[in-house]
C-alpha cells in the first residue's frame, strides 16, 4: 500500500516541479517565436472543428432542459438569461478543456514521448539546450492562447445554438430569449470563463509535456502516456474547475 502512495506522490511532485521550471522559463531568452506559431496553428487546426460541433449539442441540450423547466415554472422569460448564464460559467470552459486535453495534449504527449524514446531529448542535454525553454514553453504558451480562443468559439457558437433550438424546438419568442441575456449573467462571468481556459489549457499542455518526457518503452510506452496523460489531465481540470467556480462565488456578488 505504501509503495503505490509513494510512487503517485513522486509523480505529483516531478509534475509539479516540471510546472514550476516552465513558468521560471517564460521569461528567458531566445524565445522560440517559429515553435510557438507552429504549435499554436496546429492545436488550432485539430481542435477548431470538433470544438464548434460538441458546442452545438451542449448550448441544445442546456436550451432543451432549460426551456423545459422554465416552462413548468412559469419563468418562459428567463430561459435565455439561464442559458447564456450555463454556457457561459461553465459548458464553454469545460468544453475547451476536454478538446485541449484530448486533441491537443494528447498531440503534444506523442510528439514529445516519440523524441524521447529516439533520445532527441537527451541529445539536446547533452548540446546544452534546455528541453523545456525549446519544446515545452512554446507548446504551454500555444495551448493556453489557443484555449481563450476556442472558449470565445464555444459560447458564440453555444448560446447561438441555443437559441435555435429554444425557438425551432420548443417555440420559444425570439425578443425574450435575446432581451433576457443579461439577467443572470454578467461581464465578471466572461473573465471568469477566460480564466478558467486559459488555466485549463497550462494544465492540459504541461501534462502532456510531462508524461511525454518521461515516456519510455518504445512506441507502446508513448501510446500508454498519451492514454495517462489525457485522463489525469480530466481528472485535474474538474478539481481545478470546482475551486476556481466556489471562489468566483464567494468573491463576485451574484443577480438576484
Amino acid at each position: 500500500m505504501a509503495a503505490p502512495l509513494t510512487g503517485v506522490l513522486r509523480q505529483s511532485g516531478s509534475l509539479f516541479a516540471l510546472a514550476l521550471d516552465v513558468f521560471r522559463a517564460l521569461p528567458k531568452r531566445p524565445f522560440q517565436v517559429k515553435e510557438f506559431i507552429q504549435q499554436a496553428w496546429f492545436i488550432a487546426s485539430v481542435t477548431i472543428l470538433p470544438t464548434a460541433l460538441v458546442s452545438i449539442p451542449f448550448g441544445a441540450v442546456i436550451a432543451l432542459q432549460l426551456g423545459t423547466l422554465t416552462r413548468q415554472l412559469g419563468a418562459q422569460s428567463y430561459t435565455g438569461a439561464a442559458s447564456v448564464l450555463a454556457v457561459l460559467r461553465e459548458a464553454s470552459p469545460i468544453v475547451t478543456a476536454l478538446l485541449i486535453a484530448g486533441a491537443g495534449g494528447s498531440a503534444i504527449c506523442a510528439d514529445l514521448g516519440s523524441r524521447k524514446i529516439r533520445e532527441e531529448i537527451d541529445a539536446m542535454e547533452v548540446l546544452g539546450i534546455s528541453p523545456i525553454q525549446r519544446l515545452v514553453v512554446p507548446r504551454v504558451l500555444a495551448s493556453m492562447l489557443v484555449a481563450v480562443l476556442l472558449n470565445g468559439l464555444v459560447s458564440v457558437v453555444g448560446v447561438v445554438g441555443g437559441y435555435v433550438f429554444n425557438v425551432i424546438v420548443q417555440g420559444g419568442t425570439p425578443g425574450a430569449y435575446i432581451a433576457s441575456f443579461t439577467a443572470l449573467a454578467q461581464l465578471p462571468d466572461l473573465w471568469t470563463a477566460e480564466i478558467k481556459a486559459l488555466i485549463f489549457g497550462a494544465i492540459a499542455a504541461v501534462v502532456a509535456a510531462y508524461k511525454g518526457l518521461n515516456a519510455g518503452g518504445g512506441p507502446k510506452g508513448v501510446g500508454d502516456a498519451v492514454n495517462q496523460s489525457v485522463v489525469i489531465t480530466f481528472m485535474l481540470l474538474f478539481v481545478v474547475n470546482f475551486v476556481i467556480t466556489a471562489v468566483y462565488f464567494q468573491v463576485v456578488p451574484q443577480k438576484i
